[in-house]
């Protein structure tokens, strides 16, 4: 067994071997001599138990080579430091102080160590597979503790936690830190994973904020609300989500609730403006229905009742010439006022920013071709987007179910729904 003992610089960790006198390194004092001890108090002591002899082994004969009592020094004895100093003692292993179970408890002497390792250890390349009587009174093969074994094996090193005393990373599971000796704290070790809350558990959902009033929207700082209790209100002064920015929000807009069976709903709770959900597929709509396409707000409404007979007295009023039309979609300005309407010229209107029945070449959120408005062949109407890049909103009736990546609009807020698995 090859056996590699040297000294650690107490300032710099650097390796020295035995017969150095100062560290390569950083020039300081190494050694357990006096001169060493002078200059420098860093070098570490390690606390071993001297091996024990089996009954009836000889021990400690005049001739002698030194043994391995030689190595320990008494931690009474003038001199000897206890904890993390240089320590060297004058005095033999019988002044050794005994603990009251019955074991020794010394320093390390490293010169007196080696040189009593001489006598006991095998030639290199030779092992020892019986206990033999040797001349320092110590039978072979000889164990060294744990704790003086100068090559230590590599650990992963832990990735969260760090020694608060050294800050040197302390593997998962030890308790102690192996370079400083500091205890891993009691809440570190009893660790686990937590949910961070009620919106975590299956079927829980989340509003990110996308867009709106007051509110921070870079995606590096999203806003995000968390929907983990059985209801939550949402309006400008009242509820769980408050608005308090956005001017088109009533102050009780709408509910977000979880039916019986777990499902997210969202009720408009009589709002002046409504409550709007991006429409997916084509979406019904009936007579009075309001829907958004870029920043702008339309109504459906029924074909107008005629109105342009004769009057009493026969005449007929004079106007540019008529085409029946089934309906037509009217723009609403802020205050519910009516501005362009577009009748129906056959079954179907179409809105954009260009080319189409309904035009708002100044909308930078209207896609070319936005959304159209048709009559289906059963006498329905439903809304169609049409590839537009933000979307079609179609306000609700009541009350709404939400899914998982649905897009929905309260007031000026676009809010999306996102809904754990």
């Amino acid at each position: 067994m090859d056996l590699d003992v040297g000294y650690v610089c107490g300032r710099c960790d650097s390796y020295a071997p035995l017969d150095a006198v100062r560290c390569v390194t950083c020039g300081a004092a190494l050694g357990f001599g006096p001169k060493a001890r002078a200059s420098s108090t860093q070098n570490a002591a390690l606390k071993v138990e001297p091996p024990q002899a089996p009954a009836g082994a000889a021990r400690g004969a005049p001739d002698s080579l030194p043994s391995l009592d030689a190595a320990f020094v008494d931690l009474d004895a003038p001199g000897a430091v206890a904890q993390g100093g240089a320590a060297r003692a004058a005095q033999s292993s019988e002044n050794s102080r005994v603990s009251q179970s019955g074991g020794a408890e010394r320093l390390l002497d490293l010169p007196s160590l080696e040189r009593a390792l001489e006598s006991v250890l095998p030639p290199p390349g030779e092992t020892r597979d019986t206990r033999q009587a040797t001349p320092g009174g110590f039978v072979g093969p000889v164990r060294l503790p744990v704790r003086f074994q100068l090559t230590e094996a590599l650990m992963e090193q832990a990735r969260s936690y760090s020694c608060k005393k050294c800050y040197s990373p302390v593997p998962a599971g030890h308790k102690f830190c192996g370079r400083c000796g500091e205890p891993v704290p009691r809440e570190v070790l009893a660790a686990q994973t937590l949910l961070l809350s009620k919106m975590l558990e299956p079927g829980k959902a989340k509003l990110v904020l996308i867009k709106g009033e007051g509110f921070q929207t870079d995606p590096s700082d999203e806003t995000v609300f968390l929907l983990g209790g059985p209801r939550h209100p949402c309006g400008r002064t009242q509820g769980d989500l408050v608005f308090d920015k956005d001017d088109w929000v009533s102050p009780l807009h709408a509910t977000f609730y979880y039916r019986d069976d777990g499902r997210l709903v969202v009720r408009d709770e009589a709002s002046l403006n409504g409550v709007f959900v991006r429409v997916k597929g084509p979406g019904p709509l009936q007579a009075g229905d309001c829907f958004l396409a870029g920043e702008q707000v339309f109504r459906l409404e029924a074909a107008p009742r005629v109105s342009d007979g004769p009057a009493d007295d026969g005449t007929m009023f004079y106007s540019s010439p008529k085409r029946p039309s089934p309906f037509r979609v009217v723009q609403v300005l802020r205050g519910g006022i009516a501005a362009t309407q577009v009748c129906a010229r056959e079954n179907a209107v179409t809105i954009g920013r260009e080319g189409c029945d309904m035009n708002f070449p100044n909308d930078p959120y209207m896609s070319t071709r936005h959304c159209k408005v048709e009559l289906t062949p059963d006498g329905t109407y439903r809304l169609v987007d049409t590839g537009s890049k933000n979307g079609t909103y179609l306000t609700i009736r009541q009350e709404r179910e939400l899914l998982h990546g649905d897009y929905i609009f309260v007031g000026r807020e676009l809010l999306r729904v996102d809904i754990s698995g």
